[in-house]
């Protein structure tokens, strides 16, 4: 009952169609003059479509791997090095306490919208709290992802649905040189998590969930649980090889567990409630532990005000102010007690009897 079934992937692209979207980065005028350059550039990245060169630079994998001599991406060895040293790091009972903050609107005043967001706002507060709480921040302000040129977050594959062992830790789906998925965040973005002690997550209701570049995030965080951290194991994307070692037996490893969550969720209207739900969840699911009850926060804005004054009706809320401030402190009080193995986690060793 493992057998791998087929027949969605899309044909290769006519040649003609694949110069068309390559030269779209090349509309301005200004780039006419190295046309010729640029179509013999064209060439070269049709060639590596074609030869599916996904990683075009490899090493050995070495004695730490099932297959020594297997050939992985030197990038994903880079990414996976520095996650070894953060945890590292993050484990050495000498180094300062560290609290990941992310900003999870996508919008800012440096493109489109013109103005800053509120959730820029509320989680500077965290940072602020944070500093005077003697922790170290790491702010990740996912508005970078709209404002910044080649930055950028890919879609998750949903690999672990075809089986688990095939979702690597960290994530070995990008870059894809051959597809020109390239300048991936979410390579730097794993190391703040794993260095953190803990994560603040600030975010909007953008339509009943979170923005669209935190879920980004979200789904590509799907390998922290359970995620296989030796991608020779699976002889890179192979789902046969995958499945096989499945059913075998497989340990689901929680790479981000016992770290520490607080979450705060804004919204105008409606959805606010059910996305802080879902955010806590998964944040349970994946292994982290809350700061309690005064960690999760969800909190309407301006309710059924108009947006243009809505940075003035976040003014006027000096109560939802001071609950996110109140989300930082618990988030750096649950820190201290957790690194000095004092924070209560009633139901630790237990065994889940449905693994997954």
């Amino acid at each position: 009952m493992t057998d791998v079934r087929k027949g969605q992937a899309p044909d290769w692209l006519p040649r003609e169609e694949f110069r068309k979207r390559f030269m779209e980065s090349f509309y301005d005028p200004a780039f006419d003059k190295e046309k010729d350059a640029i179509a013999r550039l064209e060439e070269i990245a049709w060639e590596g479509y074609k030869e599916e060169r996904k990683a075009p630079r490899t090493v050995k994998a070495g004695p730490d791997f099932s297959r020594p001599h297997y050939d992985l991406s030197v990038e994903w060895i880079e990414t996976r090095n520095r996650l070894i040293a953060a945890e590292k790091r993050q484990k050495d009972a000498a180094t300062p306490s560290r609290v990941l903050v992310i900003c999870g609107s996508s919008r800012n005043d440096g493109t489109c919208p013109g103005e800053i967001s509120k959730t820029y706002r509320l989680a500077k507060l965290c940072e602020e709290v944070l500093g005077s709480e003697k922790m170290q921040v790491d702010f990740f302000d996912m508005s970078l992802l709209t404002s910044e040129p080649r930055h950028r977050i890919y879609p998750c594959k949903a690999c672990v649905s075809t089986a688990q062992p095939l979702c690597h830790w960290p994530c070995s789906c990008y870059p894809n040189h051959a597809l020109n998925q390239v300048n991936d965040a979410m390579a730097g973005i794993y190391e703040q998590w794993v260095a953190a002690h803990a994560v603040i997550l600030v975010t909007p209701v953008n339509w009943y969930h979170t923005s669209s570049s935190m879920k980004l995030m979200i789904d590509r965080l799907v390998c922290a649980d359970g995620g296989n951290p030796d991608p020779t194991s699976t002889k890179g994307k192979d789902p046969a090889a995958a499945k096989e070692l499945e059913m075998k037996g497989w340990p689901y490893p929680k790479h981000l567990e016992g770290r520490v969550y607080g979450v705060a969720v804004h919204g105008d209207v409606a959805g606010y409630e059910e996305t802080r739900r879902a955010l806590s969840d998964w944040l349970d699911w994946i292994g982290m532990i809350d700061a309690g009850p005064m960690s999760r926060l969800d909190r309407a804005i301006g309710y059924y005000e108009p947006y243009a004054t809505s940075h003035q009706a976040l003014d006027r809320d000096e109560a939802v102010q001071e609950e996110v401030r109140n989300v930082a402190r618990a988030v750096a009080n649950a820190v201290r007690e957790m690194r000095a193995g004092k924070l209560s986690q009633p139901d630790k060793g237990l065994k889940r009897p449905r693994p997954k």
